[in-house]
């Protein structure tokens, strides 16, 4: 993760796509378990974050994903990518 927070600095000067594909990224190396622990919770997040930058791609694989969480899964996710946009 630490790779990426380097990058956050810099979001503003990129284009809501190239945020977008990042975020997705991030979101699909936590829902395979790619370089780190599969975790869901992390996987929705940043997919969610993705779906609100643009990407549609996103937004389906966040759909689908939450089809397999729990209420209280979900909430988090949630309450993480809500205090994620507050601090970005």
């Amino acid at each position: 993760m630490a790779r990426f927070e380097m990058l956050e600095a810099g979001f503003g000067a990129m284009g809501a796509t190239a945020q977008a594909d990042i975020l997705f990224e991030l979101g699909m190396m936590y829902a395979t378990g790619r370089d780190c622990e599969t975790d869901v919770v992390a996987a929705h997040k940043w997919f969610n974050i993705a779906a609100i930058k643009g990407s549609i791609r996103a937004a389906e694989l966040r759909s689908e994903l939450s089809a397999a969480m729990s209420k209280v899964e979900i909430a988090r996710a949630l309450r993480e990518a809500r205090e994620w946009m507050t601090m970005h």
